[in-house]
């Protein structure tokens, strides 16, 4: 599928706020509400937009402790050991990097204490050589980028 001008400014209508109404968008973008209502639908077809989410500020529900974990993974078993990882209720996203680890692990905890019962759990996973764990002290941007 080919994006226009037109998709460009609605995905960037849906980035500021995905709570606008169709109308809302078409106001906005200067077009009809059902051209809003059938770009939007192949833009998920697509799979382009893949959800509608709700930010949190987790600071406000005492997640205190935000961390991102360095990890080095032997015998090929990145994408075992990522999925295993990525299980646990504390961890919110993990990627595949490259250079002297292979993949970082970003978690939030209520308490340094369950920080600290995660990192010895993991430790203990077959297949992890090595972890680096770094506590993350202030977010400073945290957006989605507009589409140019």
């Amino acid at each position: 599928m080919k994006i226009d001008e037109i998709d460009k400014k609605i995905l960037n209508e849906l980035i500021i706020n995905s709570k606008l109404s169709y109308r809302d968008i078409a106001k906005n973008v200067k077009v009809s509400t059902v051209t809003v209502m059938n770009r939007i639908k192949k833009l998920k077809k697509e799979k382009i937009i893949k959800k509608h989410v709700t930010i949190i500020d987790y600071e406000k529900l005492k997640y205190d402790f935000e961390v991102l974990i360095e990890m080095r993974i032997s015998n090929g078993k990145l994408i075992e050991i990522e999925n295993k990882i990525s299980s646990h209720s504390c961890v919110y996203k993990v990627i595949d990097i490259t250079g002297d680890f292979d993949a970082l692990v970003f978690a939030r905890f209520t308490s340094r204490r369950r920080m600290d019962t995660f990192i010895k759990k993991i430790q203990t996973y077959k297949y992890i050589e090595r972890i680096k764990t770094r506590i993350i002290l202030n977010n400073i941007c945290d957006k989605e980028q507009l589409i140019q």
